[in-house]
């Protein structure tokens, strides 16, 4: 069978899998195994097994679920409660003030836990109520958080930039910059919108009862102040994470390891979570995720495996560089072929799936594969608030069921459109994500 019947029928199963609501680890996985039955024989059976645990125990990927029980550490303890809390305080007499500092917040936050779905739920369960009750438009109220959310996967650190890492063979202490300042772009560019939302909406000049806030959480300046300094170890557990990183003292798993620990042991003493299930619900989300993301990493890598092995990945491949187009037609092309998988697929699969393969394409056409990474991380923001997966949006119809799924979606879209225009910015202006690297670690080898 040539190798593009081969390419149709493998990704029809595998739309077709997940259409019945299949689990995406297994679906890839079913698809990969059957795949290569049907090529190698039955023989392919014995060997499967060792691959999938042989992928699966790669040094570089103890990182991941380290870094997400740092996230699971901070998220399950109120360090986004006294940061969404001590922002308000501070930023809630402006106009349009309480939505900008939940970006500000979600920002922050996505800083601490790395995570999307934690950002947006840590956040949004006190932000939302509170927008809505100051009059903030459902809309204005559901979006804001739903795409401050997305910054979780682009601010360092970042689990998807690890995955990237390792599926490149890319340094992880230099994506982590690149996606720094790009990241910042982003929430400047969602808190400018929403100063316009809250303008044609009307919901900027809503009474903002700030002293009726203060009295639910501090009576005066110097209980905000403390609000704020509980969450400040956090922050200097992050950044010291990551000077170990940019400096060379540490992996990505060492760091990741530290950062854990440390997060845990400061989640007990600052918010004293010492009882049992505290701890054990920590463990268990870290757990959950952990899993779920390491299924969907092997997973994928054995489908990028089957694709290889079918040359339906050289055949694509070779299709692209042979398309005489200049190279950024190719990249328009690139980015829409990622803004469509990431409507579909988790950002986690689709690095693994897509990275190894459009890098010797990227690298031939003299595109940074730094810069690349936050351009594909973009898009894959984009998918986490569009249909028909779009994971933060159903975060946030759990948090607010009574809001509207269609609400939810047209409050978010116009954050898709600033995370285009950040696209746009980062191809005309590349070195808002190649600067600080640079300056940082020196030009990339």
């Amino acid at each position: 069978m040539d190798p593009v019947t081969s390419g149709f029928l493998v990704v029809g199963a595998l739309l077709l899998l997940m259409a019945i609501g299949t689990p995406i680890a297994f679906a890839l996985g079913a698809v990969s195994l059957g795949a290569l039955v049907l090529d190698r024989g039955f023989t392919e059976l014995v060997y499967f097994g060792e691959t999938f645990f042989g992928n699966m125990s790669t040094f570089e990927f103890g990182a991941i679920p380290m870094f997400i029980l740092m996230g699971a550490a901070v998220a399950s303890s109120p360090t986004g409660r006294d940061l969404y809390k001590a922002l308000d305080l501070w930023m809630g007499k402006l106009p349009g003030g309480l939505a900008i500092s939940n970006i500000a917040a979600c920002s922050i936050f996505a800083a601490l836990s790395g995570s999307s779905p934690a950002t947006s739920a840590a956040i949004g369960k006190l932000g939302i109520p509170e927008m809505r009750k100051r009059g903030y438009p459902d809309g204005v109220a559901a979006g804001c958080i739903a795409a401050g959310g997305t910054l979780g996967i682009l601010i360092p650190p970042s689990v998807t930039m690890i995955v990237y890492g390792i599926s490149t063979e890319t340094s992880i202490g230099r994506l982590f910059i690149a996606g720094a300042l790009p990241g910042l772009m982003l929430a400047g560019l969602f808190m400018v919108w929403t100063l316009i939302a809250c303008r044609l909406a009307g919901g900027y000049d809503t009474p903002n009862p700030v002293a009726e806030m203060a009295a639910q959480v501090t009576e005066n300046v110097k209980g905000n102040m403390r609000a704020l300094i509980r969450v400040l170890p956090f922050l200097a557990v992050v950044l010291s994470i990551l000077f170990a990183l940019y400096g060379g003292a540490a992996t990505p798993s060492e760091a990741a390891g530290v950062g854990a620990f440390l997060c845990l042991v400061l989640a007990i003493i600052v918010y004293r979570m010492w009882r049992a299930k505290p701890i054990g619900d920590i463990m268990r989300d870290a757990l959950r995720e952990s899993v779920m993301i390491m299924l969907i990493i092997v997973a994928a890598e054995i489908f990028a495996f089957t694709l290889s092995s079918l040359f339906i990945t050289q055949t694509v491949a070779q299709a692209i560089a042979d398309m005489e187009v200049n190279r950024w037609v190719l990249m328009g092309i690139i980015n829409l072929f990622l803004l469509v998988a990431g409507f579909f697929l988790p950002p986690v699969a689709v690095i693994v799936m897509a990275a190894p393969i459009l890098l010797p394409i990227i690298l031939a056409a003299n595109f940074d594969p730094y810069w690349f990474a936050v351009i594909l991380t973009i898009n894959l923001e984009i998918g986490l608030i569009t249909p028909p997966v779009g994971l933060n949006l159903f975060i946030i119809k759990g948090i607010a069921p009574d809001i509207a799924l269609r609400d939810i979606l047209m409050g978010s879209l116009p954050y898709a459109l600033c995370m285009v225009l950040g696209i746009v910015l980062l191809c005309l202006f590349p070195q808002i994500a190649l600067w600080l690297p640079n300056l940082i670690m020196g030009p990339a080898s």
